[in-house]
């Protein structure tokens, strides 16, 4: 099953690497010959590469390459619209990347067990054995499954009706910062001593790789320690997403369950990466996959999920008179140096309020509703 596997990851980068250079010579011809209706799409790719499809590729399953092709659609789309979080254009894929992976759509989950499509010309063919898996029931969607540091992954999304929570009658509203994400009259952090830990443990590591690279060049690689470190440095970027993603997840559980309304701010990250350091912290502190998480949690459950405009000064406002700072009364990133005030102080110069300006951005958030 192993070799069925690598073979079907081999599959998956191949269609794509096909239909990204189909896609390429589709675009350039209608670049050439000035023909809109000549643009590639999915169904002009996928229909052109099962047209040409080898005698050795019917010994892999279908749904393999109609995924891909349709990846790469999705893909091309993303590149136009520059809001995505995954915006840049489509490239060809590495046998050497350390992540592989494949999908499928026509996978079965029974007794605990990943009973993937059977390709043409295959006689046995034998169920995968999941950890973690006996229990779960329900209809599978596309089936992921990532091979990484020699193991293999599997995301099996399980369709399941999900009923509306009762009412609570509250509402609140998150203001994110870097590192800490504030509620009204509570501050959680998304940062902990056990990813700082891990950050800095990742940070040697790629200092020792990036020593290896720079003393032997290409033949870094080659050797066992420079593959022993990148398996190391791979967990531990491993380690991190799991315990940001299962911290992303109670939080939003936490929040649904609690309230029938939420507000946030609908920021705009990209133009919030000012710098490598601040485009780091923002990185780690998951702004995007908090909204994506709690969007869906919310038409779940049936809560309601309100976004404050961009434009709205959640900091800049008194949340007990109004007044909006402006010109040199604003505050900045490293406070405000007219008036000498720090950049988690807020003072009102209109009616003399002087509070924390996290609660304040907080208490004009729930304003709102």
């Amino acid at each position: 099953m192993q070799t069925v596997l690598d073979g079907l990851c081999d599959y998956r980068r191949y269609c794509w690497n096909q239909g990204l250079a189909l896609w390429n010579d589709m675009y350039a011809e209608s670049r050439i010959m000035d023909n809109k209706r000549l643009r590639p799409t999915f169904r002009k790719a996928r229909n052109e590469m099962v047209a040409n499809k080898a005698d050795w590729q019917y010994q892999y399953s279908a749904r393999c390459l109609q995924l891909a092709i349709s990846d790469l659609g999705n893909a091309w789309k993303h590149f136009f619209d520059q809001s995505q979080p995954d915006w840049g254009k489509p490239h060809f894929k590495s046998k050497r990347a350390p992540r592989q992976g494949f999908k499928t759509d026509r996978a079965k989950l029974i007794n605990g067990k990943l009973r993937l499509d059977k390709p043409h010309g295959i006689n046995k063919w034998a169920d995968i054995k999941l950890k973690g898996a006996k229990g779960l029931s329900g209809k599978l969607g596309v089936v992921s499954i990532v091979r990484e540091n020699g193991k293999y992954w599997a995301t099996l999304p399980l369709e399941k009706p999900v009923a509306p929570q009762s009412k609570t009658g509250k509402k609140t509203a998150v203001d994110v910062n870097v590192g800490h994400f504030n509620l009204p009259g509570k501050r959680i952090s998304v940062f902990p001593k056990r990813l700082r830990f891990l950050y800095q443990r990742i940070k040697h590591y790629q200092r020792q790789l990036a020593h290896k690279q720079k003393e032997n060049g290409k033949q870094a690689a080659q050797s066992n320690n420079y593959v022993a470190t990148r398996t190391k440095l791979q967990r531990d970027y491993r380690r991190v997403a799991n315990i940001q993603h299962d911290l992303m997840q109670k939080l939003t559980t936490q929040l649904v369950s609690k309230n029938d309304t939420i507000v946030i701010e609908d920021l705009a990250v990209k133009q919030m990466q000012m710098s490598h350091v601040a485009s780091k912290g923002l990185q780690r502190s998951l702004f995007g996959y908090f909204r994506q998480t709690l969007a869906y949690k919310c038409e779940w459950y049936g809560k309601r999920l309100v976004l404050a405009d961009r434009s709205y000064p959640s900091t800049q406002r008194c949340s007990q008179c109004g007044h909006v700072k402006t010109r040199d009364d604003r505050i900045l990133l490293a406070g405000n140096h007219k008036h000498h005030t720090k950049h988690n102080e807020y003072i009102c110069y209109q009616c003399g309020a002087v509070m924390d300006r996290d609660e304040n951005a907080v208490q004009n958030l729930l304003q709102l509703v």
